[in-house]
């Protein structure tokens, strides 16, 4: 075991080139290793790159753009000099801990790509294999990290944290509670160092430029798929367009010459926690469904084959993490070592308060092609649904919302948000 242990903190070091330069027509892009001085355990300064890619016998390394300027058609994408996780520099690893791996750069990556559409409020964002395993606001940065981590505290040990706002004593003490394996903020506060310090293996980052997050929320970036053959797909990054209540559409559709229409209009708060939930879908791996209410999810399904089988496994997991959160809180232990009367307690509880779904907004990144995707959140007493429509059965959907007691609102977006 001690061997296998060992395997993960190695160092595996790269053979890849000091810069790369992709050419695209008369564009050339040129992109720069980036490796950092850091001390090992003998105090010595020794130049590194990425710990290892996904896994421990990938070698990986990280580049940032350093020239060229990239227009394709009327798209102008994003030029030299505005990195975020590919310019961090030595001096912003406030603790390296064990120094950064390419899964920890690319969920603070994903932890910007979603926190970019919620800069006006303290925010926090916890990412699990590059996707979110909670998201939320608040009224002070401690709030927001508090709701984001209870949404699923069992998939945040271990997890990334991404913040947008300097992290404050109060933030630092809630988080060194728990194990985390990165927290990212513009800054840190005097004293949090040291009590974040505490997780010796934490990676403390620190990235200024998250102040200039807004700005990338239309910026598009070239997006690489790399093929087993040695090919490659290349796509534009996507751009969120719900972004208002003026970008959702009405869940309204003509099927056979009859016409369909959603009989009840989303509330103002719906309205909220939709354009909330699908900035957070920006992030999530398709198939998704998630709950969100009142500004922060309360269940997530990521990266499922099916759409009615995702929407139950965020059922699920908001059940179970409603149990776990009301464990700790109520008896300060996990909801496996409970006694059989506590467990029974606990579930009576989560019964009774549906794991916070009622009145939750079901968000969906694509169509429902059939009702039942709809009635997995129905059931649970979701209040709105957000979706993309198309489907040539949104007919259903619609009659499922008009036919629940009491109804159900429900929007379009006129759009998908896949992510793979």
């Amino acid at each position: 075991m001690s061997d296998l242990k060992k395997m993960y903190a190695a160092l595996l070091g790269d053979a890849f080139p000091q810069e790369m330069t992709i050419t695209l027509g008369k564009t050339a892009l040129v992109y720069r290793k980036r490796s950092w001085a850091i001390r090992n355990a003998e105090g010595q300064l020794e130049e590194r790159g990425l710990r290892y890619g996904e896994n421990p016998d990938q070698e990986a390394a990280l580049y940032e753009l350093v020239n060229g300027n990239l227009v394709l058609g009327d798209c102008r994408f994003i030029g030299p000099g505005q990195g975020l996780v590919s310019a961090l520099e030595v001096g912003d690893m406030l603790q390296v801990g064990k120094h950064p791996g390419k899964i920890n750069l690319t969920d603070v990556d994903n932890g910007l790509n979603i926190i970019k559409y919620f800069m006006d409020s303290p925010a926090a964002v916890i990412l699990k294999h590059n996707n979110p395993s909670g998201a939320a606001l608040g009224d002070s940065l401690v709030q927001a990290y508090a709701r984001a981590n209870n949404c699923d505290r069992i998939a945040a040990f271990g997890g990334a944290l991404v913040v947008n706002r300097p992290v404050d004593r109060a933030s630092a003490e809630a988080m060194a509670e728990n194990y985390l394996e990165v927290v990212c903020a513009p800054d840190f506060e005097e004293g949090t160092l040291d009590v974040l310090g505490r997780r010796k293996n934490l990676r403390i980052l620190r990235i200024h430029a998250i102040e200039r997050l807004v700005s990338y929320e239309h910026a598009r970036f070239l997006d690489f798929k790399s093929l087993i053959d040695g090919g490659l797909i290349v796509q534009q990054s996507a751009v969120n367009r719900i972004r208002s209540a003026a970008d959702l559409l009405p869940a309204a559709c003509t099927y056979k010459g009859q016409d369909y229409r959603c009989a009840r209009e989303p509330d103002e708060r719906e309205i909220r926690d939709m354009i909330f939930g699908w900035a957070v879908e920006h992030g999530v791996t398709s198939n998704s469904v998630l709950f969100v209410k009142d500004g922060c999810t309360v269940g997530i399904g990521a990266g499922e084959q099916d759409r009615v089988g995702v929407a139950e496994i965020a059922v699920l997991k908001a059940y179970r993490n409603a149990a776990q959160a009301l464990a700790l809180d109520h008896f300060g232990k996990a909801y496996a070592g409970l006694a059989e009367a506590e467990k029974a307690e606990i579930d009576a509880q989560v019964k009774a308060d549906r794991a916070g779904l009622q009145g939750s907004v079901m968000i969906s990144d694509a169509f429902f092609p059939f009702r039942d995707g709809a009635e997995v959140g129905i059931r649970e007493g979701v209040s709105a649904i957000l979706q993309a429509g198309g489907s040539i059965r949104d007919f259903e959907s619609i009659e499922a919302c008009n036919e629940a007691r009491p109804q159900v609102a429900m929007k379009f977006t006129g759009c998908r948000s896949f992510k793979h």
